[in-house]
């Protein structure tokens, strides 16, 4: 299968197309900043993804589209920009899909869809967190996630046959992080991310499962590890920084605040190298 990465030179891109070279695709990788192509497999454009006939004409005669690029500091470019740049991103590749044919999509996602990380606190109505917890976004990053998803929705319900997997991802470490074994910072920072972390091996994992996926529509997925990063019970954590959210699922031991039952239902994804 040809699959057009974008973003490939980031860090996730990275570990994806290795992982889809490994599997025997090949692989355009499209990123705006410049890159030596890794292998014979991997085919690099140089691109700007705000254009959308030069990016239809690239990924022209592929049949799945990866799609990780985004400006990850919105608050590093002046206002409105970052938002800009990644529902405009976003609406391209689903345009590009749908005018092109290519079936699979698979949109990077965030957690921060919903708020959380970003925000100015956090907000949350039950633990644990599943796809179906509105959003108290109040950023332009989370904003610009939950918009890029409404938008996956849009092309959904005009071009029935699509398959568009919103994959939302936590912190993507190389390795399992450091456990936390006090609560400091647990009511200000550390609390509105939930605790949470995604390996970027098994991020990238997930977006290879997401373009084989048999179902049609849009759907999101959470895609986090099963355990938090804190040596502190679940419980405890969420008695102590969010005492008047009511538990609606298994938060015993270290349990993530993250339900991901859904990708593993959908997608055959488990969290995995912990």
């Amino acid at each position: 299968m040809e699959i057009a990465v974008t973003g490939g030179n980031g860090r996730l891109g990275k570990v994806l197309i290795n992982q889809l070279i490994e599997n025997h695709h090949r692989v355009i990788s499209l990123d705006w900043s410049d890159s030596s192509t890794p292998s014979p497999h991997v085919a690099f454009k140089k691109i700007d993804l705000t254009r959308l006939d030069d990016f239809i004409e690239t990924i022209r005669g592929c049949e799945a589209i990866i799609h990780l690029a985004a400006i990850l500091n919105p608050e590093d470019y002046p206002p409105g920009i970052g938002y800009i740049n990644n529902t405009t991103m976003s609406y391209n590749v689903l345009w590009a899909a749908s005018t092109l044919g290519i079936r699979h999509v698979c949109l990077a996602s965030s957690i921060n869809a919903v708020g959380g990380a970003r925000s100015k606190r956090g907000y949350y109505k039950y633990f644990p967190v599943d796809e179906d917890h509105p959003t108290f976004n109040d950023d332009d990053y989370a904003l610009s996630k939950w918009v890029s998803e409404q938008q996956a929705d849009s092309f959904a319900r005009r071009y029935p046959n699509l398959t568009i997997s919103s994959l939302r991802f936590h912190a993507l470490p190389d390795n399992p992080p450091e456990l936390q074994h006090t609560y400091d910072g647990a009511t200000v920072g550390v609390a509105r991310t939930l605790w949470g972390w995604t390996l970027i091996s098994e991020a990238a994992r997930a977006c290879y499962l997401a373009v084989q996926a048999n179902f049609t529509g849009h759907q999101v997925f959470y895609i986090t590890a099963p355990r938090t990063s804190s040596s502190i019970p679940s419980l405890e954590l969420a008695k102590y920084a969010y005492p008047d959210v009511p538990i609606h699922g298994d938060l015993s031991d270290h349990k993530s605040f993250f339900d991901c039952s859904k990708a593993e239902r959908m997608l055959g994804w488990v969290h995995e190298n912990i």
